[in-house]
């Protein structure tokens, strides 16, 4: 199965590196995308843009391809399901919860210049970053690309109710899968309360485990796509 992988803020497509290899050898074809604005030297890359990006990932894939998002990129998979319903095979979110229909997709962080840049680490010391070591951190930081405004306070814009019925994978990272379905039952992600088919898989990881647990992440990617 084709596995379209989307990193979250500030990550290109090299955020998957580690993982690529191991869906590789675990049957599946991986692929890693970079989006507008986030890696391809465009900071005028509006959220229309990015999502556009995805679709002809999904629309290029040869059969129904897995959509993996990352962190604020679940808001980017599942604006997939919306638009390809049909076409999209499951949606996997790891660490991260689709953002409603009208909400902005990532305006979290302060914007300078036109951009979000990458805040640095204190914002998410914690369960986000136990596991990671120093190295890591430099790596991941030194890579960070600011995100562009219009992405990061893009509207989302959710209109095919048939989303729902896309089969949905929570893989919980920082979080685990119960506090997860406390979260969506207290209705914390409207979108995934209305979903008719999750699943939760846990990875004992912190928000970014691609970079610390790819072989794990992996492979539960791989029983998503199979499941």
């Amino acid at each position: 199965m084709d596995i379209l992988l989307i990193a979250g803020l500030w990550l290109d497509g090299s955020a998957w590196d580690d993982v690529v290899p191991e869906l590789t050898a675990l049957g599946h074809r991986p692929v890693p995308l970079t989006l507008p604005g986030q890696g391809d030297g465009s900071a005028a890359a509006t959220l229309d843009d990015q999502l556009a990006a995805v679709l002809a990932a999904v629309d290029a894939a040869p059969g129904k391809p897995l959509v993996v998002g990352h962190s604020a990129a679940a808001t980017l998979a599942w604006l997939a399901a919306d638009a390809r319903p049909e076409k999209v095979a499951r949606v996997a979110l790891i660490g991260g919860f689709p953002a409603a229909d009208g909400r902005t997709y990532a305006d979290h962080f302060a914007i300078e210049d036109g951009t979000m840049p990458f805040p640095g680490w204190d914002p998410f010391e914690g369960a986000d970053t136990a596991d990671l070591d120093q190295q890591t951190r430099d790596r991941i930081a030194s890579a960070a690309v600011p995100v562009p405004e219009a992405v990061a306070k893009g509207i989302v814009r959710l209109s095919d109710e048939r989303r729902f019925d896309v089969p949905v994978v929570v893989v919980c990272p920082e979080f685990t899968a119960a506090q997860a379905k406390e979260w969506i039952g207290a209705g914390d992600s409207p979108e995934l309360a209305r979903a008719t088919d999750l699943e939760y898989m846990d990875v004992d990881s912190g928000h970014w485990p691609m970079a610390t647990r790819p072989q794990e992440l992996a492979r539960v990617l791989a029983e998503a796509a199979a499941s």
